[in-house]
């Protein structure tokens, strides 16, 4: 993955470039103290990570991470604990304390690589998502997904044993799902097909629960 680092301090940026040569799978391409010089950058190349200070002059972490119209996978970097909540408000991939050890910085890039490798390989078969779950990105495995239910821009993603909101519409798990495996029957619904214990015109049912099939949607054997 190509990535590049944002902090206004010098010596942070040595620490993240020290660290980044023993990360097989990153190839960190720049450093820059100056934010806006970053976002020229970013404006002119392809990356596809951000090692991203918080806290900076004249515009922090956060704006710049919105103020990007397709922003690349961001981990940030802060000395604060108290900007954790806002760093993962951006959905951001993690999030690092200063001072982090190599093998906190390795856990961090490895669930980066694990991100990238699923966006970029939706021609082959996958068999889980990372979605966001509160301040963290955890790996739901697909073939424990009883169904997805629509809750505004949040999703519930119901599971055997337990439920997981994540802030992502159903229009966009839908491109990530493989389409063979998981039907979606109503606007707010999608079914594990190999979940559903039956089904007729009207409703698909996994075991005692009923979900009605949209007028704009059908499900099929």
């Amino acid at each position: 993955m190509n990535a590049i680092a944002i902090d206004d301090e010098p010596m942070a940026l040595e620490v993240i470039k020290n660290l980044a040569t023993k990360v097989p799978f990153i190839n960190l391409e720049g450093c820059f103290t100056n934010a806006f010089e970053a976002i020229d950058y970013l404006q002119k190349n392809k990356i596809d990570l951000i090692f991203l200070d918080i806290k900076m002059p004249d515009i922090s972490g956060i704006e710049l991470s919105k103020s990007l119209a397709n922003p690349p996978m961001i981990i940030f970097t802060t000395a604060y604990t108290e900007h954790a909540v806002e760093g993962f408000e951006v959905n951001a991939v993690d999030y690092l304390l200063k001072p982090f050890s190599l093998a906190r910085f390795i856990k961090a890039c490895t669930k980066a690589q694990e991100l990238f490798s699923l966006k970029n390989n939706k021609n082959q078969e996958i068999d889980a998502l990372f979605l966001k779950d509160g301040y963290e990105q955890v790996r739901v495995m697909l073939n424990e997904i009883l169904y997805i239910e629509a809750a505004g821009n949040y999703l519930n993603v119901v599971l055997k044993n337990k439920k997981i909101m994540s802030r992502i519409t159903i229009n966009e798990i839908m491109q990530l799902l493989p389409a063979d495996k998981f039907t979606r029957i109503h606007r707010s619904y999608i079914v594990a097909r190999d979940k559903v214990t039956k089904f007729n015109k009207q409703s698909v049912f996994i075991d005692l629960l009923e979900f009605p099939i949209g007028s704009n949607y059908t499900f099929g054997s």
